[in-house]
């Protein structure tokens, strides 16, 4: 085979699957080469020259790239993992492992009368419609391993989950969890649940001090009333464990030298590195220096405490805004566009909506007047998808008109929904040319990880499982912000390599086939669309890929030709189990 540095396979062999003649991305970063990949028995069989050997199953990579399958730290797939077994749309960006039971929240274990909380936090906090939670299966499980073993073996892709601290702590405390100081004893009971957890497959401990996040009854949620000894002695715990990991949230802003100093100490703890999610978060201001802190404090002290950052620009619904300003809720609610042209076309009524939008700064909604920054989200008829995707200034030039005047001649008489863009990391700089170049430093940083796509949470607000698309089409092809090698590397073996993933991450003799092929010439992701495929008929958003062609996982392919197979060949990743023990330099030992 031309221009590959594999040895010729000598010998005809059968394989399962030989995806022949693609340009092999092997996850180590080593530049890419033309090879053919061979699985048989869910592992990956050969890589190189394979022009004598046959297969079962032939796949044509030629033009596209063959890399191993991506792995997604940060998701909140938990509930969705019971309802929908391909946790869509993650394996259709390529895809092949995720992590949930992030920021404190799992969903095991239960008990009486604990359910109800649970799932009116999980709907607060992380915004999935009650009425759905309540309308899918019954959540009727005590123990960590009861719920693994009801989506375990029905899955498409590989799943994995953390133990959450507010759903332990909510066990043990009762109505206290949100408020008090946790006795002695009651530490020892969480760290007892911790324990079982883990021994049951829990892949470590989550946890949070988010701000934000309040649960069902608007208090904080239990994770942050805890104490010092309290979070350090479950990090403790879950390290007695092999192949444990730590994920945790610090603050949404500047990160108080307590809490850098926390993350540490619990890394130490543990002997375990801590992931942090998410790097900048929606601060209107440059944080992300400061909270890069965090990280090199942890260095220093022999510890380990990695940002998680996601490689996109932040994008969410922002429909509701427009009614928020006096006048425009009226408008907006007519029941079709005929009344609603009439609406905004009447001189008094757009004068009023004019002059409310320029007060919008008053009411905390200035993001409004800033055209730049925000998309048309959907079409609602072939005119109007054309432009899914755009800003309204990108549309006022393709039409010739103001971006005000697409506002209302176009997204309110159409009723389009809109999405709001927060620029990530440099919010200051918006979308210009260094604001660009300062993501491009910072996602390259060795202290950040790709990732923080919080897929299956927000659902009917943002959209990010489909970052992996967006780093191969927007972020390698179009804007160089990687190489292809260093972006498949850190969607792959950096993540995989930081929890301990056992043989996966690489493209490497021996190690799971966990793979994606893919069209490095088209790879996309299409704008995000609502459906309403919840339980109960519950509205979530979803984004569907373009240029990625085929995901195996095991071998076995899950996405065909762009398309979902029926395939449910994933694996529920339990500690030690699939994981390996990753230790810190200054650790418990």
């Amino acid at each position: 085979m031309p221009n590959s540095p594999f040895p010729a396979d000598a010998v005809a062999d059968h394989f399962d699957l030989i995806i022949r003649g693609g340009r092999v991305v092997d996850g180590t970063g080593a530049p890419a080469a033309m090879g053919d990949v061979a699985g048989r028995d869910g592992r990956i069989a050969a890589v190189g020259d394979l022009a004598g050997a046959t297969a079962t199953d032939e796949i044509d990579a030629t033009g596209c790239v063959v890399a191993p399958g991506f792995i997604d730290v940060h998701t909140h797939y938990d509930v969705q993992a019971m309802w929908d077994p391909t946790l869509n749309p993650s394996p259709l960006h390529g895809v092949t492992t995720v992590i949930g039971g992030n920021c404190g929240f799992s969903i095991a274990p239960l008990a009486d009368g604990h359910a109800d909380y649970v799932m009116r936090m999980m709907a607060r906090v992380e915004g999935m419609p009650l009425d759905a939670l309540e309308a899918g299966p019954a959540w009727d499980w005590t123990g960590f391993g009861d719920w693994l073993g009801r989506i375990d073996g029905r899955l498409a892709i590989n799943a994995g989950f953390l133990a959450g601290h507010s759903t332990i702590r909510r066990l043990v405390l009762g109505d206290r969890a949100t408020t008090d100081r946790a006795t002695t004893a009651e530490i020892a009971a969480m760290v007892e649940l911790l324990d079982r957890a883990i021994d049951d497959g829990a892949l470590g401990f989550s946890s949070s001090l988010g701000e934000a996040h309040a649960d069902g009854d608007g208090q904080p949620v239990p994770s942050r009333a805890a104490g010092y000894e309290e979070f350090v002695a479950l990090a403790r715990a879950a390290g007695r464990h092999p192949g444990t990991t730590l994920g945790f949230i610090a603050a949404m802003g500047e990160f108080p030298q307590e809490r850098i100093e926390l993350m540490t100490e619990m890394s130490l703890a543990a002997d375990r590195p801590l992931n942090w999610n998410l790097l900048g978060s929606l601060s209107p201001t440059e944080v992300y220096q400061q909270q890069l802190t965090a990280c090199d404090h942890a260095t220093d002290r022999g510890a380990t405490v990695v940002a998680l950052a996601l490689p996109d620009l932040l994008r969410m619904r922002a429909s509701r805004m427009l009614a928020g300003l006096p006048g425009w809720a009226a408008v907006i609610g007519l029941p079709d566009a005929a009344s609603r042209r009439d609406a905004v076309t009447d001189p008094a009524t757009r004068a009023d909506l004019l002059s409310a939008l320029e007060r919008a700064g008053e009411r905390g909604l200035d993001a409004l007047t800033r055209f730049e920054l925000i998309e048309i989200a959907e079409g609602r008829d072939d005119t109007t998808a054309a432009f899914a995707g755009l800003t309204l200034a990108e549309v006022g030039r393709r039409l010739g008109i103001e971006p005000v005047e697409v506002l209302l001649d176009l997204v309110v008489v159409a009723d389009l929904p809109i999405s709001m863009v927060f620029p990530s990391l440099v919010p200051t700089l918006g979308i210009s040319a260094e604001a660009w170049r300062r993501r491009s430093e910072v996602w390259n940083d060795p202290r950040v990880l790709l990732g923080g796509s919080d897929s299956g949470a927000h659902v009917d607000l943002m959209c990010h499982a489909n970052y992996p698309t967006v780093v191969l089409g927007e972020m390698v092809r179009d804007r160089q912000v990687f190489t292809m090698e260093e972006a498949v590397r850190r969607m792959t073996d950096m993540p995989a390599r930081l929890l301990g993933l056992r043989e996966r991450g690489q493209m490497r003799t021996g190690w799971h086939a966990d793979l994606v092929v893919f069209d490095p010439a088209t790879v996309a992701s299409q704008p995000a669309r609502s459906v309403d495929d919840l339980p109960g008929g519950a509205v979530r958003l979803t984004a569907d890929a373009v240029g990625i062609e085929h995901v195996l996982v095991g071998g076995r392919t899950v996405v065909r030709a762009g398309r979902m197979t029926d395939a449910t060949v994933g694996r529920v990743l339990r500690s030690g189990t699939d994981t390996d023990t990753v230790s810190v330099p200054g650790g418990v030992r």
